[in-house]
């Protein structure tokens, strides 16, 4: 038998040598496979750490801001609050397996220029700035020598005002004869005031609370004035009080809108009412604001109407459409004051108006101010209650206040109601971390 070729031998040992080298491939790349995935875990739990550490960051931030300038003697309640609700020791948003720390001279309370929010109150500032810090441990980075990961997490707040929602407000204003009865629990002029004049002061809580750069802002009485009438020189900036003539019947086409909300020129600057039309109808500026003239009884449900077809037709960009309706509720005009067929359900009237606002996405607040179980006498039950109607006339259970209505928004002074909701309209909000 001839001795086997060379070249079969050859091949025969490349053959092992082969088998050999799969065998270390298979090796490297099932142990480096192993070490992706373990960093890819590492990175995953790092990155949910992450945003649950930013989550209460913002969290910490936005409830200190609205603590800003909230207490007198207690300037720094605002950074009390954020720290309760940080995710530090102790705090209401702790983070399961973490300790969270504050970084070092956070939270730390802030004048912003550029929001053109006032500074001034006890807090001197109308911002704040939470920072946070954690080092989350690795399980399979170890192996490469990365036994931990330090993160952060920052986040800014402003009081108010910071990059604000766009806003189309109508405030409409019951201005019957009612709202010159003295309203003892209204801390304007310490309780002498009559509704009138609270319901005013109330108007001045909203505006100085909005930003003419960016919302628009009107406001409607009723009953409404006749077409002739001037409202500035005749009514709100009259030197004595308006005749009963400007006033005009429901029946007759009347000027709901005494200021429009295409005029946004109620503030000089932000928190100081300027001398333009809306300032001087909420009674500054050397006015005495809308008077309480009425003679013609009660019936809004045009008004609401009228309100939200102005507001659609303003067609403000990107604007949340709002109307805010202060009223005792109690429609029971005469026939003879309303519009052909409008006479009877009254109030039922009003409810389907403002609903049809509120599907149409505006946002309508009702204000129940003196409204009760009756007074809706054009009505039949559950709408023969004001304070039912006022009730269904809002578009949520949120935005509904009343004096003596249950399932509202309870309120004793009415300036207390249109500070929350000026509150709500401008809440705190998280602000670019690099604003200045």
């Amino acid at each position: 038998m001839s001795p086997r070729p060379r070249i079969i031998d050859l091949l025969a040992s490349i053959i092992r040598h082969e088998r050999g080298v799969s065998t270390l491939l298979v090796s490297v790349a099932s142990t480096a496979l192993l070490l992706i995935t373990g960093l890819v875990v590492d990175l995953g739990n790092v990155l949910a750490v992450q945003r649950a550490l930013q989550a209460s960051t913002d969290a910490a931030a936005l409830a200190g801001a609205r603590q800003i300038n909230c207490c007198t003697g207690a300037p720094n309640q605002a950074i009390t609050t954020a720290t309760t609700y940080s995710a530090v020791a102790g705090g209401m948003n702790q983070l399961p397996g973490q300790t969270v720390t504050m970084v070092s001279g956070y939270p730390v309370l802030k004048c912003f220029q550029s929001t053109g929010v006032s500074c001034s109150g006890v807090s001197g500032a109308n911002g704040i700035v939470v920072r946070q810090q954690t080092t989350v441990t690795t399980w399979f980075a170890a192996f490469a020598g990365i036994t931990s990961i330090s993160i952060g997490a920052t986040a800014t707040a402003g009081v108010a005002g910071g990059v604000p929602q766009p806003l189309a407000v109508e405030l409409i204003l019951d201005t019957t004869a009612s709202m010159n009865t003295t309203d003892p629990n209204c801390s304007l002029d310490n309780g002498t005031a009559t509704r009138i004049a609270c319901a005013r002061a109330g108007a001045q809580e909203i505006l100085t609370s909005l930003s003419p750069a960016v919302d628009y802002v009107g406001m409607m009485v009723f009953p409404g004035l006749t077409s002739a009438t001037n409202p500035d020189t005749q009514d709100y900036c009259s030197a004595t009080t308006p005749s009963r003539s400007i006033i005009a019947a429901y029946s007759a086409s009347p000027n709901y809108q005494i200021t429009s909300p295409s005029l946004n020129n109620y503030q000089l600057t932000k928190g100081a009412l300027s001398g333009g039309a809306l300032a001087q109808a909420s009674g500054t500026s050397g006015c005495n604001g809308v008077y309480a003239i009425g003679g013609v009884g009660t019936y809004y449900a045009a008004a609401i109407t009228q309100a939200q077809q102005t507001l659609q037709s303003l067609g403000q960009p990107n604007a949340q459409n709002v109307i805010i309706l202060l009223s005792d509720g109690q429609a029971n005009a005469s026939a003879s004051n309303v519009p052909k067929g409008a006479a009877s359900n009254q109030c039922k009237q009003a409810v389907t108006a403002a609903q049809s606002a509120t599907a149409a996405g505006t946002w309508v607040y009702a204000v129940a101010y003196g409204a009760s179980s009756s007074g809706c006498t054009t009505d039949t039950s559950p709408y023969s209650s004001s304070c039912y109607t006022m009730q269904n006339i809002a578009s949520s259970s949120a935005q509904f206040y009343a004096d003596s209505c249950a399932n509202a928004q309870s309120f004793t002074d009415l300036l207390v109601a249109f500070k929350s909701i000026a509150s709500s309209l401008v809440g705190p909000r998280l602000l670019p971390d690099n604003t200045n």
